[in-house]
């Protein structure tokens, strides 16, 4: 995977089916990407938003956790852009 900045849509999926997608992203994530923006939506509760925040904020790959463009939306950070 090498593109700056790559999207995963996690509609549908449950925790751990989510979890393990992140991880195989974050892990063949190459050089020159940038953030993960997840796509998880929001309208049938906030689960896979609280987990992605409760269990990647500590991951040491991810730099930081920031939301995105609308509150369905979590972006994580891999590389900083600067």
């Amino acid at each position: 995977m090498n593109d700056a900045f790559v999207k995963i849509d996690l509609h549908g999926m449950r925790q751990d089916e989510a979890k393990k997608a992140i991880d195989k992203a974050i892990a063949s994530a190459g050089p020159t990407t940038y953030q993960l923006q997840l796509i998880h939506g929001y309208n049938r509760g906030t689960s896979l938003r609280t987990m992605i925040y409760d269990w990647y904020r500590y991951e040491r790959k991810v730099k930081r956790i920031i939301p995105g463009d609308n509150p369905g939306i979590t972006v994580l950070v891999l590389r900083e852009l600067f």
